[in-house]
């Protein structure tokens, strides 16, 4: 097996590419040894290398961050054996109860009035034909956190969690194109 590996715009952040499917239209993130003991065997390996501090799991790519004190041309070695001892002996990427405990805590739109359901649809369309698949180029994400009064809340994960460009990202990509589609968005915001 080849993995391959990228930079990101994110100095802190490296993507490894397997060349195989991970999670099918899923993403998952993890910054805590005990959460991914629990739901990630592959998080959990690299979490506990040392060194690591998040580790985020798309459809076909692992988003590594290390911690400021620690060089990548220690860790990304180690990674690799990690990623490649993991995919050799078959074991899940990710367990389903983790995604069944996430599902129970996603928005819901039941306090929203009809109009701004409308809208968080749009949102959610040009987020997920226009802004994640290149965020995703890029080892990162970007989620609908919230809506409200022509503010439009949305959650970096991945590469784009603490990266210095993402702001700018945020600013002047995503919030130029949501109001030339969406007037009712007045401005957006990384949510915390």
């Amino acid at each position: 097996m080849f993995i391959e590996t990228e930079k990101t715009p994110n100095p802190e952040t490296l993507k490894f590419m397997p060349g195989k499917p991970l999670l099918a239209g899923k993403t998952a993130e993890f910054t805590d040894e005990d959460e991914a003991e629990r739901y990630s065997p592959l998080a959990f390996r690299l979490l506990t290398l040392g060194g690591i501090k998040h580790v985020f799991i798309a459809s076909d790519f692992v988003s590594v961050t290390k911690d400021d004190t620690w060089d990548w041309s220690v860790l990304k070695p180690t990674i690799l054996t990690a990623l490649l001892q993991h995919f050799t002996f078959d074991e899940p990427v990710v367990y389903d109860s983790f995604f069944d405990k996430q599902d129970k805590v996603k928005v819901t739109r039941k306090d929203m009035s009809a109009q701004d359901a409308e809208i968080v649809d749009q949102i959610q369309a040009l987020l997920d034909e226009r802004v994640r698949p290149a965020v995703a180029q890029d080892g990162g994400d970007i989620e609908f956190d919230d809506f409200r009064d022509g503010v439009l809340y949305l959650r970096m994960r991945g590469a784009c969690a603490g990266c210095p460009s993402s702001t700018m990202t945020l600013k002047a990509g995503i919030e130029n194109m949501m109001k030339h589609y969406i007037p009712e968005v007045q401005e957006v915001r990384e949510s915390l």
